[in-house]
């Protein structure tokens, strides 16, 4: 059914400005949304059935996280989600996480601990037998080191980050090599904070954040091999 487009600042079904944001985000991420296609807040809204406001929200915060150009006279476009996008994000990731982790070893307890342990146990017996539980079991493990870090803007980075990272590899396993290396990652990152050595954990959640990142440019690449 067509949806009638609404004045600015009119609702419609409920929607919100970020589940707007999501729907775009995944659009382009899928590619339902082409490289370079140019993106009109009249027809987004009146496809999406809402208001022109929540688009030009949702345009902003896509333009902020890399998925959308603006140029001047020409409107918003997307970017191409290619190898040089996600290059882009684990470098910045690897300046983030670091730095959280080192933080995290200075305040660990043993509970905590025992908290890294439980849920990489379920990690490991689970074995990446389902790829999307995997996911929510490994944002709980590093849930655990960051989300009491006093820069929320940094660790709200991280959680945006990991969704983008997240939504680009959907559909395409984890090549056997690199579910050998994330659990041996965390194991390490375990010992590294029971020994609270800082400095260690932060080289390999480095290593991790770069070893996901070349994984995530394989899938990239089967993607467009496949056509």
């Amino acid at each position: 059914m067509r949806h009638t487009p609404l004045a600015d600042g009119d609702e419609q079904g409920g929607d919100t400005g970020s589940s707007i944001y999501e729907r775009l985000r995944d659009e382009i991420i899928s590619g339902r949304v082409k490289a370079n296609e140019r993106l009109k807040v009249s027809e987004l809204a009146s496809r999406m059935g809402t208001s022109t406001n929540p688009i030009r929200e949702a345009l902003q915060q896509l333009r902020g996280e890399g998925f959308v150009l603006m140029t001047q006279n020409r409107g918003a476009r997307v970017r191409p989600i290619d190898e040089d996008f996600v290059r882009d994000i684990c470098e910045i990731e690897v300046l983030i996480e670091p730095a959280l982790t080192r933080w995290f070893v200075g305040i660990a307890t043993t509970g905590d601990i025992d908290d890294l342990e439980r849920v990489q146990a379920e990690i490991e017996a689970l074995n990446y037998a389902d790829e999307e539980k995997h996911s929510d079991l490994d944002l709980q493990f590093h849930r655990l080191m960051y989300d009491r870090h006093y820069n929320r803007h940094a660790v709200d980075l991280w959680i945006r980050h990991r969704q983008i990272l997240g939504a680009i590899g959907r559909g395409f396993p984890t090549s056997l090599s690199r579910q050998t290396s994330v659990i041996e990652e965390h194991r390490q990152l375990i010992a590294c904070v029971k020994a609270q050595d800082a400095e260690g954990a932060s080289r390999v959640i480095a290593q991790h954040v770069e070893g996901s990142g070349r994984s995530i440019i394989e899938r990239l690449r089967l993607r467009k091999r496949r056509g």
